[in-house]
């Protein structure tokens, strides 16, 4: 349909593909104007017209078909239902005359169970309704008596549940009032020790647990007011700030210059000012030029150019700047004078002889690398008789080692590649010279190191991190016995005002609460509608009750494992579009089985086939690299079994898909879950770098642009405490969750561009994983232009570590135990090297055996023997005897203490 898709107007305003069509359907002016977050779209009402004739004609307009479906003969039955009490909360339980009920909706249905179920239904039902009573109290501010009245009656009510039918969170009375939208609520009234008894009971039966929220009137400045304004409004509301104050808007911006600044844009857009911790950073360069443009037609504006001048990064140096063959950013004219200067090429050779970069694919190609035949430089000096400078050269700009391969008939006649291990070494250190040759090359010449270091400056060393600040946020609802640690406020500041967010912090430092608080006080200031929170299936009940002792008035909708059964998902998908709450809160497993609609994955995936038809088109059409083609005719093939599937309808299930449910902001705890993100690279056999694809990360990856799309890069945040824990690959994967369109701002969408900048690869020998010899391995183990790369991600990452937070950690006395192997595992270990190297030739069905079960069998053998064969002997020297041996001691030695 047309209104999946969006088309530009003459004047570049992006709408709906509908309402191009059809202009007379617009009921105003489109036109683009300044908001908070930033220049956006809008319909504006003509002065001289009336609205409502305008809406009568444009419905008029309306041409549509209705066609009589055939309806299936209904089987009328007796409908015991009753209309919902409006005073009743959707999705819960509730007495009427004495009889059960459960609202679903409008309608109340009757709840048949056994009398023990009724009774606990009840009984929970007067601990919920005491507790929100109790909540909507604390809320208003009531006065203590009237709260320690409430209190008593709560705990009198739960006192006597508790005695006859256990705690609140048994499975018992999960089982017969887990369907009740407050059931979070009452689990979060219980405090629990880890074997699941009762600890305490929660601070709601005798504290005020609620910060009620006091609107402020008036001021006395207008630094209060800016950040009153900032904790309130979100944005800088000047005639917010003007009521606060009683003073002009001309006299709050003289008395806050410095702290807030206004933004160059056209007079017809309106004045729009923002904080000076937002306005000075980000890329920091380029609003360097537009205040210098704008301080040319108004004087206001030169406090702008000063402030941003104060703030600039320092140039770079060429000596400061790591350039290599095969960095994206150098135009393919420098490559080509390199690569001339280098072999003394021939005038004639020069016409033929050209460097390509595809922008699409990532390639570089040496057009004419046969052309010059009898150059010595090219054939022997930087070259081989196998592999000339200009073949060896273009493997370098495309990131890859040079291999020479030589060709065999197997038994049944077919042509078989078998690597040339003295030619390849050859021409692998030739690759080595002439890497070093354009380091000494790329910086001589005045003229083009002056022009690199300043692209450079102002590409990749433009952006100054925004520092938040969050000690102004108020977190209206928020439990006052709890009091957020100055990085946790400034992490949720973070989220609230900047866009896309990663928090990186260690264990133990907060990251729950600061997602909490962020998700409340954006829905407290309008920022979002509904959160929708992903997490490890283990620990949804975990964090929820967490949630609800931090916002005890949190109105949330937790999963629980049966909500996702086949026959459940349509209704509990349908449950979240259909509520007004604060945050969903359910699993990785179960985000996973929401879709993205199937008009939007056809549309992805045919962006994608139409980028990949024309990247095969241009590489061939420059005689690129035949594995570059074969891969991507692969990655062609495999979208098109996926659109195929798509297309199928015969399996379709009509599951509410992830675009219906209303959900604007999404917050995904242990995001490293995420990581197997698919990547299309010309890099071979380098460790780190899969090119697996992993569902789970695609679907992530769909949502996330969806969100983008309806949030402008705001609507996606991350937790984990290891965003990069084993490849660099793994922060490449952070950006294009994060930071996509950045990337593709800087042309680093593409792997190879974006490592050709920060890394490299590295070939050195390394301990083989069964343990038995050592082998070879390329690694990317060097890193460069390390400084850019972290402004950039810090750009959307708060990193905090154990030694930035100084948490109260207790000091580990590490002691390193010694063990000898028995001959048994000697000889066992002889056994993995021999399967590791038939393994390696393709000797053996990877069903069979393969480098994964070996090594988990050398984990396993390293353990204990007798985990390989339960009928070896216990071998006194294994590891398991020596960790029970210094067990037995630790608890020998601390006998008296205990």
């Amino acid at each position: 349909p047309e209104w999946l898709s969006l088309d530009t107007d003459e004047q570049g305003i992006a709408m709906n593909r509908y309402f191009f069509d059809h202009p007379e359907m617009v009921l105003g002016q489109m036109a683009m104007e300044m908001t908070q977050y930033g220049m956006k779209s809008t319909c504006r009402p003509y002065a001289d017209k009336d609205l409502e004739g305008l809406l009568s004609q444009a419905i008029g307009q309306i041409g549509a078909e209705i066609t009589e479906g055939a309806f299936d003969e209904l089987s009328f039955e007796e409908d015991d239902t009753i209309p919902a009490d409006p005073s009743v909360s959707n999705f819960s339980y509730t007495l009427q005359d004495d009889k059960l009920y459960y609202r679903e909706n409008s309608r109340m249905r009757p709840v048949h169970v056994s009398v023990t179920a009724a009774n606990r239904i009840k009984g929970m039902i007067g601990i919920r309704d005491c507790a929100r009573k109790l909540i909507k109290c604390l809320m208003e501010d009531d006065p203590d008596e009237a709260i320690e009245r409430q209190q008593q009656e709560l705990n009198s009510l739960y006192d006597a549940f508790q005695q006859t039918y256990g705690l609140l969170s048994s499975r018992a009375n999960s089982r017969v009032f887990a369907e009740d939208n407050s059931y979070p609520l009452l689990c979060s009234l219980e405090i629990l020790k880890e074997d699941g008894t009762l600890n305490r009971k929660a601070d709601l039966f005798t504290k005020r647990t609620i910060r009620p929220h006091r609107e402020v009137q008036k001021v006395d400045t207008a630094g209060e007011a800016l950040a009153l304004s900032l904790s309130e409004k979100a944005c800088i509301d000047m005639e917010y700030m003007k009521s606060l104050t009683g003073k002009t808007a001309e006299e709050i911006e003289n008395d806050l210059q410095g702290h807030m600044f206004r933004i160059p844009a056209p007079k017809e857009e309106g004045t729009h000012f923002v904080s000076a911790d937002e306005y000075l950073s980000g890329n920091v360069r380029e609003k360097l030029k537009q205040a210098k443009i704008a301080a040319q037609q108004s004087p206001r504006y030169r406090i702008n150019v000063q402030a941003l001048e104060a703030v600039q990064p320092k140039e770079l140096s060429a000596s400061e700047i790591s350039v290599r063959l095969g960095t994206t950013w150098i135009p393919t004219r420098d490559i080509e004078q390199f690569l001339f200067s280098l072999l003394d090429t021939p005038n004639y050779a020069t016409w033929n002889i050209k460097v390509h970069y595809s922008t699409l694919t990532g390639e570089w190609n040496v057009e004419g690398k046969s052309y010059d035949k009898g150059n010595v430089k090219a054939n022997s000096t930087y070259g081989t008789r196998r592999a000339n400078a200009y073949k060896i050269i273009e493997d370098i700009l495309n990131l890859r080692d040079t291999r020479v391969y030589d060709y065999v008939e197997d038994d049944d006649g077919k042509r078989k590649a078998v690597l040339n291990k003295q030619e390849t070494a050859i021409a692998q250190g030739k690759q080595d010279q002439i890497k070093q040759a354009f380091q000494d090359w790329i910086w001589k010449e005045p003229e083009r190191r002056q022009r690199l270091t300043q692209y450079y400056n102002e590409h990749f060393n433009a952006i100054r991190p925004r520092e938040y600040d969050g000690s102004h946020l108020p977190f209206v609802g928020m439990n006052p016995e709890i009091v957020l640690r100055p990085h946790q406020k400034n992490g949720a500041a973070r989220i609230i005002y900047g866009g896309n967010s990663l928090l990186a912090y260690v264990v133990g430092a907060g990251k729950t609460y600061t997602m909490v608080a962020a998700a409340m006080e954006m829905k407290r200031l309008g920022l979002c509608h509904k959160s929708m929170v992903v997490v490890p299936n283990h620990i949804i009940e975990q964090f929820a009750a967490e949630w609800l002792q931090l916002y005890p008035a949190a109105n949330l909708l937790v999963a629980t494992k049966k909500d996702f059964q086949t026959k459940n998902r349509k209704k509990f998908c349908a449950r979240i579009a259909a509520s007004e709450i604060d945050a969903v809160i359910l699993g990785h497993s179960q985000f996973e089985k929401i879709p993205i609609s199937l008009e939007r994955q056809q549309r992805q995936l045919k962006e994608q086939l139409k980028e990949l038809t024309n990247g095969i088109a241009e590489a061939k059409q420059r005689g690129g690299n035949k594995f570059t083609v074969k891969q991507l005719e692969k990655t062609k093939k495999s979208l098109k079994g996926k659109l195929e599937k798509l297309n199928d309808q015969s399996r379709k299930d009509d599951v509410i898909c992830f675009e219906e449910l209303g959900i604007d902001r999404l917050f995904v705890d242990e995001a490293d879950a995420y990581k197997n993100l698919y990547l299309y690279t010309k890099i071979r056999n380098v460790g780190g770098v899969a090119q697996t694809e992993a569902q789970r990360a695609s679907d992530l990856f769909m949502k996330r642009q969806y969100l983008d799309e309806v949030t402008g890069g705001r609507g996606v945040i991350f937790a984990t405490a290891t965003p990069v824990a084993n490849s660099i690959v793994e922060l490449y994967t952070m950006q294009r969750y994060l930071q996509y369109s950045t990337l593709q701002v800087n042309h680093l969408q593409h792997f190879d561009a974006w490592v050709s900048n920060f890394g490299e690869t590295v070939t050195a020998i390394e301990l083989a994983p069964e343990g038995t010899g050592y082998r070879l391995k390329t690694r990317f183990a060097k890193f460069y232009n390390l400084p850019e790369l972290m402004q950039m991600f810090r750009e959307v990452a708060d990193i905090q570590t154990a030694d930035m937070l100084n948490l109260p950690v207790p000091e580990a006395d590490y002691k390193v135990v010694t063990i000898k192997p028995s001959s048994v595992q000697k000889d066992m270990v002889e056994q993995l090297g021999i399967r590791a190297e038939r393994v390696r030739n393709g000797m053996v069905d990877p069903n069979q055996d393969n480098m994964l079960l070996i090594t988990n069998d050398g984990r396993k053998l390293a353990l204990d023997q007798r985990l390989m064969n339960e009928l070896l002997p216990d071998a006194e020297e294994s590891k398991v005897n020596a960790c029970v041996r210094e067990v037995h001691r630790f608890w020998e030695e601390g006998k008296e203490e205990k």
